[in-house]
């Protein structure tokens, strides 16, 4: 096998590997645009001269300003937080598809709510749609993942999650370029800073039409008992017929495991709380929350949401080049997600990835923190020309960057949409979401006081961790690539955890081999004329 070669559960046909499911999985995917925009844009535009104008931020003290910054900034991540609870409710009663509408619809409320802001009327239009906005992508960041992972095939599950990690950098790319032009091309004025904000509808109004068109997701409706339906679906997707012996295959997978989580734990809103007494269970959700306490301490979301505040700290000056430096920050990532998605993720593994990324990263942020304790630039704004130091520390930084990206940045939201089992996926992806906007939240409310208070200290701070999450995964964290849903379980009590993933394989293949030679002699054509409930829909649209 080369580098490129998918690794598969069992032999799949080409026609599984479809257009459609990747169309499926891209237009969900506006969700993270909406919220990869909001992450890169609302900083920025919070340092336009114009927005300081507007809501007069030179009558504030220096202590009372950065409150009003930061809580600008985190009530979004609050909502968020809620947004994401609420998900589950939705996703158990509606379905992903439904969820994603009514949670795009509340974005696009709350996003139209900021556009009526004004100095006279204050900064409460902001703040009320920014927790409304921000309850939407929470709910969105939920049902996202768990939609695409429920579609996907399993030896392409990672690069089609992944899309959701891209689109989040796509929208990155674009508000953090957008406050540059702006503020380039535009003289000051209202315009100036209504323009970023008005542009947060795009993503959203592009997911709310999207949203009517793409079908359900196929577990969803085999869990709710929607037979006919989750086949037609299922049998579109994959663009097979039902009676293909991978539609048959897949079909009996999904009905041993929601059998035995029936039998084991029970079908029900309520259920998957119940399961939570299970320590299997729980070890899950707990690796899922420090998965996104590691991704956040790693410093991602202090540079998204305060980069003019970072590359001050490094010895960057001037609002139009601390844009700038920005802006490369979202070329940068946004072209290493696409070599994550295209390349790495399905073929390297979830394992190595962070790893490797965590340790090269904090190799990185070690030599931030030192240049600052030895040069400290923040004392010398006279020079406004960077020392031959600094321009290292750029590099570091944007090195930090080619570590970070294909590694913390969209692994960890793969890892989540795909280890739990059919009965608590919704409940551990909200956990997951929840976790990741909490800690969002906790960066966003304190990382100016943090650089206040610490200096470089926060970046030994965020080096640390990064170092300690490398033991984390490598004893707690089992590759996840190339198996089916329905075989997570077996994966997680496999020992030891960094050989899990080929030990299953194998047996894995070895029971596939043994179904075939069973199989064999047994006419499939039988099977088409025994189904009176056969739904033909290898060439039906849903």
């Amino acid at each position: 096998m080369t580098i490129l070669a998918l690794k598969e559960d069992r032999p799949t046909p080409k026609a599984v590997y479809n257009w459609r499911v990747y169309a499926c999985a891209a237009t969900a995917s506006f969700a993270a645009c909406m919220i990869g925009y909001d992450s890169a844009f609302i900083g920025t535009t919070l340092a336009l001269p114009s927005f300081e104008d507007e809501f007069n931020f030179a009558q504030y003290t220096k202590s009372h300003l950065t409150l009003i910054q930061q809580n600008i900034v985190s009530v979004y991540q609050a909502g968020a937080f809620f947004g994401s609870l609420a998900a589950y409710v939705s996703s158990y009663f509606l379905g992903r598809r439904k969820s994603l509408l009514a949670f795009a619809a509340c974005f696009m409320v709350g996003a139209g709510m900021m556009l009526g802001a004004s100095g006279s009327r204050g900064l409460g239009l902001i703040i009320g749609g920014r927790v409304l906005a921000g309850f939407g992508v929470g709910g969105c960041s939920n049902m996202t993942p768990i939609y695409i992972s429920e579609l996907a095939p399993p030896a392409v599950r990672g690069r089609l999650v992944g899309l959701y990690e891209l689109g989040w950098q796509i929208g990155g790319l674009v508000g953090f370029w957008i406050t540059y032009g702006v503020n380039t091309t535009m003289a000051p004025s209202r315009t100036q800073w209504l323009i970023p904000f008005a542009v947060q509808l795009i993503p959203g109004g592009m997911l709310l039409i999207g949203a009517i068109f793409i079908p359900e997701s196929p577990r969803w409706l085999f869990l709710k008992g929607k037979r006919d339906e989750a086949l037609k679906v299922l049998c579109w997707m994959r663009q097979l017929d039902r009676s293909d012996k991978y539609i048959v295959e897949e079909v009996s997978f999904i009905d041993e495991d929601l059998e035995r989580y029936r039998r084991e734990v029970g079908a029900g809103f309520w259920k998957p709380f119940l399961s939570l007494k299970e320590r299997r269970i729980q070890w899950r959700f707990l690796l899922g929350a420090l998965l996104f306490v590691f991704q956040n301490g790693s410093g991602i979301n202090a540079i998204n949401y305060y980069s003019p505040t970072v590359f001050r700290s490094i010895g960057v000056q001037g609002t139009n080049t601390s844009f700038l430096t920005t802006g490369i920050f979202g070329v940068v990532k946004t072209a290493l997600t696409l070599v994550w998605l295209l390349v790495l993720i399905d073929h390297m593994g979830r394992r190595k990835l962070l790893m490797i990324g965590a340790m090269g990263g904090s190799l990185c942020m070690w030599f931030i923190g030192a240049y600052i304790k030895i040069s400290d630039p923040a004392s010398n704004q006279s020079n406004t020309k960077l020392s031959s130091g600094g321009i290292a520390a750029i590099f570091f930084f944007y090195l930090w960057t080619a570590f970070y990206t294909p590694s913390w940045n969209g692994t960890p939201w793969v890892i989540n949409s795909e280890m739990f089992d059919q009965n608590t996926r919704s409940l551990g992806q909200a956990n997951a979401a929840a976790n990741n906007w909490f800690w969002n939240f906790i960066i966003a409310r304190f990382t100016q006081q943090m650089f206040e208070a610490w200096g470089y200290g926060v970046y030994f701070f965020f080096a640390s961790l990064m170092i300690i999450s490398v033991f984390f995964v490598f004893f707690c964290i089992p590759e996840t690539k190339a198996l089916p849903l329905e075989a997570m379980d077996r994966l997680f009590r496999i020992k030891p955890t960094w050989k899990a993933n080929r030990i299953l394989l194998e047996e894995l293949r070895a029971e596939n081999e043994e179904f075939q030679q069973s199989t064999q002699g047994i006419g499939w054509d039988n099977e088409k004329e025994t189904s009176a409930e056969q739904v033909e829909c290898g060439t039906a649209g849903v």
